[in-house]
């Protein structure tokens, strides 16, 4: 099972909780220049390494439990080689299959990794939606990876020059919180709001026939 199977259940929002996060963002525009995407995934990898990871370590310590018994009680007679095999193997496939669970999977890939295919997957998804596509550069990303416990804000040029990148950090902050504490719709709904507070903030105001050129639809994807 992969990590984005595993989080299915979790990306089935429902009408109600797609429309609270539509009208956030629909309100937020109403007040800024902004132009706010909304975008989850369930996983941004399905991390293989974890899985062999899971493996070696679950094949050693079966083979080191085996000689351990065979060299303390004696169990099993004959010698190491001939029975050490069945207890390493039994231990890698115990493992690999305990590293379908989410919270295992996760602990056997390094942070440094998690942040570096969020990070891509959240640039891949900025592309994909056209953030950049508003006459005044104007949009913003906001990404949530729920396998990863990971969210990311990308905002493009116009965005930018308005709001430093630390500003978001708090925004960031609680909807890595709502992951994990498995309420994920309403951090969003709560960073919409707040993002669209920071941009008025900052002087992202409306402009003369301003009209909304992303959808406020959030994007719901398994990976």
């Amino acid at each position: 099972m992969s990590p984005s199977r595993a989080k299915r259940r979790e990306l089935e929002l429902d009408d109600a909780e797609l429309a609270r996060v539509r009208e956030a963002v629909r309100r937020a525009e109403q007040r800024t220049a902004g132009e706010i995407v909304t975008y989850v995934v369930g996983a941004c990898d399905d991390y293989p390494e974890a899985t062999w990871r899971a493996a070696v370590i679950g094949g050693l310590v079966g083979l080191l439990a085996a000689a351990g018994a065979h060299d303390l009680i004696g169990a099993w007679g004959g010698p190491l080689s001939l029975w050490a095999a069945l207890p390493a193997t039994g231990g890698a496939a115990l493992a690999a299959a305990l590293a379908r669970v989410p919270a295992i999977r996760r602990s056997l890939v390094s942070p440094e990794d998690l942040d570096r295919r969020v990070g891509a997957r959240a640039e891949a998804a900025f592309l994909e939606e056209e953030v950049f596509a508003t006459r005044g550069r104007s949009g913003i990303l906001l990404f949530l990876a729920l396998f990863e416990h990971r969210a990311i804000v990308l905002g493009d040029a116009g965005i930018n020059r308005a709001v430093e990148p630390e500003r978001w950090k708090t925004i960031v902050e609680g909807l890595v919180s709502g992951i994990r504490e498995g309420r994920a719709v309403d951090a969003l709904v709560h960073a919409v709001e707040a993002c669209g507070r920071l941009l008025e903030e900052h002087g992202v105001e409306l402009e003369p026939g301003d009209v909304d050129e992303l959808s406020n639809v959030p994007r719901v994807r398994d990976e």
